[in-house]
């Protein structure tokens, strides 16, 4: 049990200075030295500085998956729960801006990917999956489904999804560096959405 306890105190330690001064900038004596152990006792739990990393981003995918909206909906298989109306939409958005800026391991999880991305290839290609791929899959499909459903006027869907999207990711960035702007981001993206919808609301 307190080898199970150390092993997740020891990926708990290196996340929160990955996040911070990235991968290459931490040592394993500092990562040993935030648990409280000696780098032989580490040793006796991942055999390298790549094995946390490698058992971290294992951890991130397991939590992405379980999550964020963005990798456990299917529009186009279930349109069920698709905001309809602005404040639907203003609800659902803002929900999961909370969870993505306030949860812990969420949070600096993706800290630690906005350092890495330029240095490790891997972790490029998950932060533009993350970041990106699945966000403007997830909102091109929620944008074909509302045209279809005789919410909003049918124009190109991904054009419609990234206008959508993409601010309110930059917003993410913004409380990132910045986290006393969240009630200003807040209500960026409120105006935000409620103009989307009445610039592209079917009449």
């Amino acid at each position: 049990m307190e080898r199970g306890n150390t092993k997740q105190d020891i990926l708990e330690a290196a996340l929160d200075l990955f996040s911070v001064q990235g991968f290459e900038a931490t040592s394993i004596s500092q990562i040993a030295g935030a648990v409280g152990i000696r780098k032989a006792s580490l040793y006796s739990h991942f055999e390298s500085k790549q094995a946390i990393l490698d058992a971290l981003v294992q951890d991130v995918l397991v939590q992405y998956g379980e999550h964020s909206i963005f990798a456990r909906t299917d529009w186009e298989k279930d349109a069920e729960g698709i905001p309809v109306t602005p404040d639907a939409a203003v609800q659902m958005i803002q929900g999961q801006l909370r969870y993505i800026i306030h949860d812990p391991y969420i949070s600096r999880a993706r800290k630690m990917l906005v350092i890495e991305q330029f240095q490790n290839p891997e972790l490029a290609k998950l932060q533009t999956k993350q970041n990106y791929t699945d966000v403007m899959q997830y909102f091109t499909g929620m944008m074909k489904r509302l045209a279809e459903g005789g919410i909003l006027t049918e124009y190109d869907p991904q054009i419609m999804a990234a206008q959508f999207c993409l601010p309110i990711s930059v917003w993410i960035n913004v409380c990132d560096r910045e986290p006393e702007r969240e009630k200003e981001v807040m209500e960026l993206v409120e105006k935000h959405i409620r103009q989307f919808f009445r610039l592209y609301q079917k009449a």
